[in-house]
């Protein structure tokens, strides 16, 4: 069962979350290698993929925010897009897109990132929008100050929590075809609660690396083996790593698989393409047919179907066209 600890470090500014991915990851690979059209992720794919799905439940459960995160890479490479996306309640869903071969590619940088193009992107979509409200979305290369490639993915986002919260954080990632797991210590804000949106103060800023307390334990942090937190129990886990320091255990929360996808957002989607799109579809088969890309399922619209989607649309918007 998955499941995420949340936890502090006993008179510390040091917070730290801790996730492990079973019955979510596993039943997001079991719905891929289900799709005849794709088959199952490779094996480079699989492992971004699941650092990216742990990674995305962490920085989910580490923010205040009533909407969704949305954590997607995507360059220059044969893996054109990787996409993870976690709700409020923690319910996950990943897709990935692969085009062509991967020719031997292992790391981030052969499959996403060849000339240097590539980018690691993180949209906080709000549930319940204002007028005019945008989602708040930020954007990092697959480089460093020095265009240097970047291989590893935990550190892409250790970048990308330094530039966006201006607070100290390490990340721990590993998986394998059973488990996602992630380790995040992150230093807390001198002023205020950090999240992705937030504005950091400057005396933030100045404690950036300065903190003994919070160097300490993130070595002890990134002295933990993926083959342990893939196979260890959480317990066993802070109690071998932090075994000097008094943790405040908070709460323990339950990651889970759910797709978004339904028939209603599926018609919106056709809808979009036009009358005469959908028409010139069904002129050469019998029906206009849409694959969830997170989750699998099939939806099926014949003229009939069409004809009603399109229909709704008249009523809503007077002089619009429909599928006859």
């Amino acid at each position: 069962m998955s499941r995420l600890h949340k936890f502090l470090f006993e008179g510390l500014p040091v917070r730290g979350i801790l996730v492990q991915l079973t019955d979510v990851w596993q039943e997001i690979l079991k719905r891929r290698a289900a799709n005849l059209d794709t088959g199952a992720y490779p094996e480079p794919v699989r492992h971004l993929l699941g650092e990216m799905t742990a990674a995305a439940v962490l920085m989910q459960s580490n923010i205040k925010f009533n909407g969704s995160l949305v954590m997607q890479i995507f360059g220059d490479g044969p893996l054109k897009l990787a996409v993870v996306e976690v709700q409020p309640d923690l319910s996950v869903r990943a897709t990935a897109k692969v085009v062509g071969e991967l020719d031997g590619a292992q790391t981030l940088s052969g499959m996403v990132n060849v000339k240097n193009e590539g980018r690691c992107a993180i949209t906080l979509d709000p549930l319940n929008k204002l007028p005019g409200q945008q989602p708040y979305q930020g954007v990092v290369p697959l480089f460093d100050d020095h265009r240097n490639k970047i291989d590893k993915f935990s550190d892409v986002l250790q970048h990308y929590m330094l530039q966006s919260e201006q607070l100290d954080t390490t990340l721990v990632l590993a998986t394998d075809d059973n488990t996602a797991a992630g380790l995040l210590i992150q230093r807390l804000p001198i002023k205020g609660e950090g999240n992705l949106a937030a504005k950091a103060s400057m005396a933030d800023e100045d404690e950036i690396g300065r903190n003994e307390d919070y160097n300490r334990i993130s070595i002890l942090a990134a002295s933990l083996k993926s083959e342990e937190l893939l196979q260890l129990d959480a317990d066993t886990i802070l109690r071998r790593l932090f075994w000097e320091e008094k943790l405040i255990r908070l709460e323990t929360l339950k990651p889970r698989f759910s797709c978004s996808c339904s028939r209603d957002r599926v018609s919106n989607m056709i809808r979009s393409l036009g009358a005469d799109e959908v028409e010139s579809i069904l002129s050469e088969r019998n029906d206009v047919e849409v694959g969830c890309d997170f989750c699998g399922q099939q939806y099926r619209f014949d003229a009939v179907d069409a004809a009603q989607i399109f229909t709704s649309a008249d009523k809503q918007v007077p002089g619009s066209s429909a599928i006859q």
